[in-house]
């Protein structure tokens, strides 16, 4: 992995991103995913939010959490620091509410958003 880093605005938030050559894949910094699909109105909500998703996920034994990668990126106050990174198909699994092995899962009360609806859920 190079120095080949860079941030983007989407919805007026910040989305950092790494780009890596050897593997030809992006890397998105999760937090900053999280902040912008929850509507967060702070990095630092964004992040509990996260703690407690990736908790429960490793509870769950979600292989999404061990495939994250600690990638120092640009921080607010401008030094690089070990944030929580995931390729496009991680951030995908997220966002879709599949898992990385292609099962899909629905929360227990229906709703179609897990993981974040933050509850539990069933896998398919």
């Amino acid at each position: 992995m190079n120095d080949n880093f860079a941030i983007q605005l989407f919805e007026g938030k910040k989305v950092r991103f790494v780009w890596d050559e050897e593997q030809e894949k992006y890397y998105f910094a999760i937090v900053d995913i999280v902040q912008v699909l929850t509507d967060s109105a702070d990095y630092q909500t964004a992040r509990k939010y996260w703690k407690v998703l990736k908790g429960r996920l490793l509870k769950e034994g979600n292989e999404t959490v061990t495939n994250c990668y600690q990638l120092k990126l640009p921080a607010a106050d401008g030094k690089r620091r070990k944030t929580q990174a995931a390729d496009l198909k991680g951030i995908l699994a997220y966002c879709s509410g599949r898992r990385q092995c292609g099962k899909r899962c629905t929360a227990d009360n229906g709703a179609t958003s897990w993981p974040f609806c933050g509850i539990s859920g069933t896998c398919f």
